[in-house]
């Protein structure tokens, strides 16, 4: 049995699509499943356990010039290699009219059918395509997790029951990240897609101070300029001990990432990556939506709330609780 998943982006919601596919595999040991995703997600989704084949896509790109030859001439390519397997289940985990138009575009085995959601869940992103560019259109709980609805959405479709067990199968090859001088690492995850997530730049600096205090080094990723400047001034205030990243790929910085003694971060797609890593991990929310994005189901994982935005000292706390020997 072959399955397709289409789940194009973005970072967190390509995550939170992992426990699906392991579902799938332990449902149905003998499928084989492929996956379409976003070509920049195509490094993180090839370490996802249980994907055969991972089948990349630029359509963000491709909006941009959607008749030009080099778009063109992509589509065509993609097209060929989405249609070069006949699948026996296509599923639309985004719900999102480009996704749909992607599943509709797959090639079905005589019998096969593609599935997608037949409704909006609270605080997700759904458009109607979805449903009628489908074969079968598959009702949600409106209030669920996101790591919930997709592994609701392929149960159903593919007839099995979601077993009780949470796993994200995200591999991570450590080894030869360790932080030198034997100094444990705590990353910081401190930039995100929209600003009013974001934490304070001053609260970062006092929790690192925190933290250094105790023997841990800071490590500070960027994904952009901005983001980039405010690492490089926590890095300032913070002195030798706190170290801005250099740019990775997804698939190098979930390496990155398993090397560290644990992770704090804002409501981001890395703090997701960290949550699939099962690391030590404390997310700051702005916002009451840590029920639908926050870690699920992990004794060393935690979200923390407050507005306008947590303390310093309320996260101090949640990392206190996810690592017992800070205390």
């Amino acid at each position: 049995m072959k399955i397709l998943i289409v789940k194009l982006s973005s970072l967190g919601d390509v995550v939170h699509t992992m426990p699906a596919v392991q579902d799938i595999r332990r449902a149905l040991p003998d499928a084989q499943v492929h996956w379409v995703v976003e070509q920049s997600f195509v490094p993180l989704v090839q370490r996802c356990e249980g994907v055969h084949e991972v089948i990349g896509c630029e359509l963000r790109r491709w909006r941009k010039s959607p008749l030009g030859t080099h778009t063109r001439s992509a589509w065509r390519q993609f097209s060929m290699e989405l249609r070069g397997n006949a699948y026996d289940a296509v599923i639309d985990l985004q719900g999102l009219t480009k996704s749909a138009l992607v599943a509709r575009a797959a090639r079905v085995t005589e019998g096969g059918k593609r599935y997608a959601l037949a409704n909006r869940t609270e605080g997700s992103g759904w458009e109607a395509p979805t449903r009628w560019l489908a074969d079968v259109a598959i009702a949600i709980a409106p209030r669920a997790h996101a790591v919930t609805r997709s592994r609701e959405l392929c149960a159903q479709a593919l007839q099995y029951s979601v077993p009780l067990e949470l796993r994200y199968g995200l591999r991570a090859d450590a080894h030869d990240l360790a932080a030198p001088g034997g100094f444990p690492c705590v990353a910081f995850v401190h930039g995100t897609s929209r600003e009013d997530k974001c934490w304070p730049q001053e609260h970062w600096i006092e929790l690192g101070r925190r933290l250094i205090a105790q023997g841990f080094r800071i490590g500070l990723p960027h994904g952009d300029a901005s983001e980039l400047a405010r690492a490089q001034a926590i890095a300032q205030a913070l002195g030798p001990q706190a170290q801005v990243w250099e740019r990775l790929d997804l698939g190098r910085m979930v390496d990155r990432l398993a090397a560290c003694a644990g992770v704090i971060g804002v409501d981001s797609g890395l703090s997701h990556v960290a949550v699939a890593l099962d690391l030590p991990h404390v997310q700051i929310y702005n916002f009451e939506t840590a029920w639908r994005t926050g870690p699920i189901e992990r004794e060393r994982q935690l979200a923390v709330y407050a507005q306008p935005t947590p303390s310093v000292d309320a996260v101090w706390q949640g990392w206190r609780d996810v690592m017992p020997s800070s205390r």
